[in-house]
């Protein structure tokens, strides 16, 4: 996604149905990981924080592909809703135009709920990422590493809103797997973004 901040943000908070907040969701996750990748950069190479260098070299791989992930996800989750819109605009005249079109448009919408749910995924695997960074990295860098557990939380639990929606108008037979993982994929999330959170606040206080 190649635009300012100032124009993302003026076209989400416009009438126009994309981006919105499954676009949101893969940037705010985008977001998370630069932060990431940022407390990293930050804790390699410093013999003060040599304890966090393992943990930060195991981050900083996966961190990097999520950074390119999330943002390929921003786009692709606005192009899957105007992909919903276009089969809703298709003729229904005849029975098999209208067969035809209700295919199209439960396709649609199927894809339309696997963009955010592997938004939900990377967001899952960075917040596991986090909690180490949190206890053995730069310590100057904690209340960074705060933040991107919140967003990263913030992202994953968004983007799953956005997968039951579009799970929720498909019959049950559509999206099995993510229909089973989505309540996993959210405790997950809340026990991951709990235990980051507390190893923020000591590793602060000390």
């Amino acid at each position: 996604m190649d635009k300012t901040l100032n124009e993302f943000q003026s076209e989400l908070a416009s009438s126009a149905p994309t981006p919105g907040g499954g676009t949101a969701c893969a940037v705010a996750l985008g977001q998370a990981a630069a932060l990431t990748k940022m407390v990293i950069e930050l804790t390699l190479g410093k013999e003060k924080w040599q304890s966090g260098w393992i943990h930060a070299e195991r981050a900083k791989i996966k961190v990097e592909e999520i950074l390119v992930k999330s943002g390929d996800l921003a786009v692709q989750d606005s192009d899957a809703f105007d992909l919903v819109m276009a089969s809703f605009r298709m003729p229904k005249s005849s029975d098999d135009e209208k067969a035809l079109r209700r295919e199209k448009i439960r396709q649609a919408t199927l894809h339309a709920a696997e963009i955010p749910y592997n938004t939900a995924c990377l967001s899952l695997d960075l917040l596991k990422l986090l909690d180490d960074l949190a206890n053995f990295g730069n310590a100057n860098a904690v209340s960074d590493v705060g933040v991107a557990g919140l967003l990263a939380s913030a992202a994953c639990k968004g983007a799953l809103f956005n997968v039951d929606i579009n799970l929720n108008s498909l019959p049950n037979e559509y999206g099995q797997t993510m229909r089973e993982s989505c309540p996993k994929i959210l405790e997950e999330c809340s026990v991951s973004a709990r235990k980051i959170m507390q190893s923020v606040k000591k590793r602060i206080a000390e």
